[in-house]
């Protein structure tokens, strides 16, 4: 049988009054629906589909793309509920289960969140599953401290944002070091700041190191002073949580671009804010 959840390279070699049978090189087969079926496709050509279970059980191919594959985390919206657990919009016609033990919080029609898809050993139909930690696995790390990587945010704690790193690890982002909006299911890129001895992983939404983070930073105060025609009404003495609002960054970050630019000449710095050198 073929594995379900994922996109198959396949060889259409039988046409049929409800559809096209598509094969492998090791005698597998599955029906690909007449709706699927572009008009050019000849037998003997290959096609890439997906493979699931349609409403009866059967597997079957489609050429749509799922908003999520076997064994990856993504972010989707309740469809509706029923007496079995909650419907997923997944991209495909039809919905994705994810049963009533498998929700971390009793999910809501319109609400979305995080999941999981897996293959259900005992009944072999793919389902998904908010439960996220359990599926994450940090004891065989392949990143390293100061590595670029995807981030998915998962939760929110009173330390900050949980988020999923690569697809396979749990990474938090604390709160103090978070400088733009963020909330859950957004896909970020980040870097490993740092990795525990517990193995679980620090993330920070910004390349470490003053080098790294100041050309970002200068070029931030740059632009915001150009958008507003040669003036900035920001000092070193401003509020923290007023820097934050306007450039995202901590006043620590926004007193170093500003050091930058003075020395090149490019600002002069006087009480009431930042002026553009003409």
């Amino acid at each position: 049988m073929l594995t379900l959840g994922i996109e198959h390279l396949l060889t259409a070699f039988r046409e049929t009054s409800v559809g096209v049978f598509l094969g492998d090189d090791q005698g597998n087969e599955v029906l690909l629906p007449n709706k699927y079926v572009q008009q050019e496709l000849d037998m003997g050509e290959e096609i890439k589909v997906f493979v699931y279970l349609d409403s009866g059980g059967r597997p079957v191919a489609t050429t749509l793309k799922p908003n999520l594959m076997l064994n990856e985390f993504g972010y989707l919206e309740v469809k509706q509920m029923s007496q079995h657990g909650a419907f997923l919009d997944w991209g495909l016609e039809k919905e994705l289960m994810v049963p009533f033990r498998e929700q971390e919080v009793p999910m809501e029609e319109g609400h979305a969140y995080v999941v999981y898809l897996f293959l259900d050993e005992v009944t072999e139909r793919l389902v998904a599953s908010s439960r996220v930690n359990r599926f994450l696995k940090n004891r065989d790390l392949t990143v390293n401290e100061g590595e670029k990587v995807t981030i998915l945010v998962y939760k929110q704690t009173d330390l900050g944002f949980n988020v999923i790193v690569n697809q396979q690890y749990k990474g938090l982002i604390y709160k103090n070091e978070i400088f733009q909006p963020i909330q859950i299911g957004d896909t970020l890129e980040g870097f490993v700041k740092n990795i525990r001895p517990d193995r679980r992983l620090d993330i920070s939404l910004q390349q470490q190191g003053y080098e790294r983070n100041m050309d970002t930073n200068v070029q931030k105060v740059w632009d915001m002073l150009n958008q507003g025609q040669g003036f900035l009404a920001l000092t070193d003495k401003s509020d923290p949580a007023a820097i934050q609002q306007q450039l995202q960054m901590s006043k620590k970050n926004f007193k170093k671009a500003i050091g930058a630019l003075y020395r090149q000449r490019k600002i002069r710095l006087e009480k009431d804010g930042i002026y553009l050198v003409e």
